[in-house]
C-alpha cells in the first residue's frame, strides 16, 4: 500500500468519526465506558441522617466493573489483627469478630443510568447477607476522570450516606 492510500484511509476515518458521532469511537466517553476497570479505594466519609459525621475505619480495597455488567467490591480494615494461629479456619472468637466486622465484600451485576449518572447494583452474594437482593441499591457518580472515581451510596443499611473515592488501578 502506498502512503497516499494510507493517508486517504486516515482522512476517511476522521471524516467518519466527525460525521457519525454515535459510532463506537465517540461512545468511549459514556459513563459505563469510563467505569469499566478496577478502582482502588482511597477514602470514604459517612454522614448520618441528622448530618453528624461517622468515624470511618482505616480501609483498603477495590471495586471492579466489567464490560459485561458484573462488578466486585471489597473493603477490609487495614488495621485488622493477625490470627494467633496460622490456621485461617481457627481464629479466636475475638479475632473472628474483628475480622468479620471489618470486611465488606459483595458481587453481582450492575446497570448504568447515563442520564442520572447512577450505577444500579444487584448484589448476588455478600459478606453482609442483608445486602443480597436488597432493592434500590444505587450509587450516584459525583465525579469521574481517567484517574479518579467518586460516588455516593445514598443510604446504607445502617442509614448512613457514604461518599467514596477511588483511583484507577495502574
Amino acid at each position: 500500500m502506498n502512503s497516499h492510500c494510507a493517508l486517504g484511509l486516515c482522512a476517511t476515518a476522521l471524516i467518519s468519526i466527525a460525521a457519525f458521532p454515535n459510532n463506537s469511537v465517540a461512545e468511549g466517553n459514556s459513563l459505563k465506558d469510563q467505569l469499566v476497570g478496577t478502582w482502588i479505594y482511597v477514602s470514604s466519609t459517612g454522614t448520618r441522617q441528622d448530618g453528624s459525621a461517622v468515624q470511618r475505619p482505616s480501609l483498603q480495597g477495590a471495586v471492579t466493573y466489567t464490560a459485561d455488567d458484573r462488578f466486585h467490591f471489597i473493603t477490609v480494615r487495614s488495621d485488622a489483627p493477625k490470627y494467633a494461629s496460622s490456621d485461617p479456619a481457627r481464629p479466636s472468637p475475638e479475632e473472628a469478630v474483628a475480622i468479620a466486622s471489618g470486611v465488606v465484600a459483595y458481587t453481582g451485576t450492575y446497570k448504568v443510568d447515563e442520564s442520572n449518572r447512577t450505577i444500579h447494583v444487584n448484589i448476588e452474594t455478600s459478606s453482609f447477607p442483608n445486602l443480597v437482593g436488597a432493592p434500590n441499591q444505587r450509587r450516584i457518580v459525583t465525579s469521574i476522570t481517567g484517574d479518579e472515581l467518586k460516588f455516593t451510596n445514598p443510604r446504607t443499611p445502617a442509614g448512613i450516606t457514604l461518599e467514596l473515592v477511588f483511583k484507577r488501578a495502574k
